[in-house]
This record gives C-alpha cells, structure tokens and sequence, in this order.
C-alpha cells in the first residue's frame, strides 16, 4: 500500500480561505481515504494538534494567533518552533510566501526527527503535493538558497528582534536577556558581520542592520 493510500490525518493552517480550501481539496483529491482538518489560527492549530495528532500538518507562517488579531510570519515562526518541540516526528510541510523566515528555525529542521518540506505558496498546487508526499516519506526539504544561507546564533536573533520589532535600546535589550550592555554590543558586532553590514560614512548603521536583516528574513 502506498503513502497516498494509507488512512490517516491531516491538519491544513491557513488564515486565508481561498488558499485554504484550494490546499484542502488538492489534498482530499490525491488522498481520498485521509481525514483533513483545518485551523485558521495559531491558537486553533495548536488547539487541533494537542486533540489529535496528525499524520501531516501543512501550514502558512503569516497567520493571526487568534481571531481578530493580525497575520504575522512570527507568528507562525513561534508555533512552528513550539510543534517542533512538542511533536518531534510529526511530518511538516511549510506552505507559505515567506519562505525565507525559516533561516530562523534553521537548527530546529536539521535535528526535526519527522518529515520537513517547504514549498512557496505561489507556485502550482502540484509542488505542494509533491512536498506533500516528501514529508510524509520523512524527507527533509529546503530551498537551495536557504541552505547557503548566513548562520546566525539564537541570541543574535534575540537581540534583532527585541531590537526591532519590540524597539528596545541596548539596555532595556540586556536586562531583558540577563547579560551586560557590552555582550549586547558584542552581539551587534557579531550580527553585523554576518551581515556583512560595516560602517560607512553618512549612513547609520543600526537602519543598515535592520535593512539587511529583514532582506535576510530573520525580522519581518
């Protein structure tokens, strides 16, 4: 019997009806036997994944925690990282336009012990179902380019986003991380040549860093 012909569940995330339903009948189409739930929310899939666990869980990163509230690729960063943790053999495929967020949870998908695919949400429905039948192999999938991508360590992705997308100086950004200004400073320093984000003359360089960072996809 093959993958596509085993019984099992499925979980679709998106906040987006159009692109959900879309993903939601592709799937039903390719995997007739499979029961596929769908959540809108972070609050909702997380809700979903501790009731039943899936066999496959597709999501979007840009998505509202709970009704009412934005969509936000950290968003659904946070609970990528938290399933991660929670279900470490739970086969993954990231459906989404921001690909390039997941530079972020880097070592998390090296050590993922479960299926991991990633596919952007603008091409054909055909390559979501191809990652779709990866993951569920236990096949770990990322895009060329992010495998080539800079290495950054977590407390340098701490101070960038403490930095801005919570707009904290240096110090309210040490007593939050329980270290010295100066490790703060180092840090920058550390960040900025992995970067490759260097003084130059007429320009701030805290607006470079943050430039560089975003077109990186480590902030929104």
């Amino acid at each position: 019997m093959t993958t596509s012909q085993l019984r099992q569940q499925m979980l679709v995330v998106d906040d987006h009806d159009a692109v959900l339903n879309g993903t939601v009948t592709a799937l039903q189409q390719d995997y007739p036997e499979t029961d596929i739930r769908s959540a809108r929310t972070a609050q909702e899939a997380a809700a979903s994944l501790a009731a039943a666990q899936p066999a496959l869980l597709v999501m979007d990163l840009s998505i509202p925690e709970q009704p009412g509230t934005p969509s936000q690729t950290e968003t659904g960063i946070r609970l990528l990282r938290s399933l991660m943790q929670q279900y470490p053999e739970l086969n993954i495929v990231v459906q989404s336009a921001h690909v390039k967020a997941l530079v972020r949870l880097k070592p998390a998908i090296a050590n993922h012990q479960g299926g991991f695919t990633i596919v952007d949400k603008n091409l054909p429905l055909k390559e979501m179902l191809i990652k779709v039948d990866w993951a569920l192999q236990g096949i770990i999938y990322t895009p060329k380019d992010m495998r080539t991508e800079l290495e950054v360590k977590p407390e340098w992705l701490q101070v960038l986003q403490l930095a801005f997308q919570e707009g904290l100086q240096d110090k309210a950004i040490a007593e939050q991380m329980n270290v010295s200004e100066r490790t703060v400073r180092h840090y920058w320093t550390k960040v900025q040549d992995a970067l490759d984000v260097y003084p130059d003359p007429g320009k701030n360089i805290r607006i470079q860093t943050q430039i560089r960072a975003r077109e990186e996809g480590l902030i929104d």
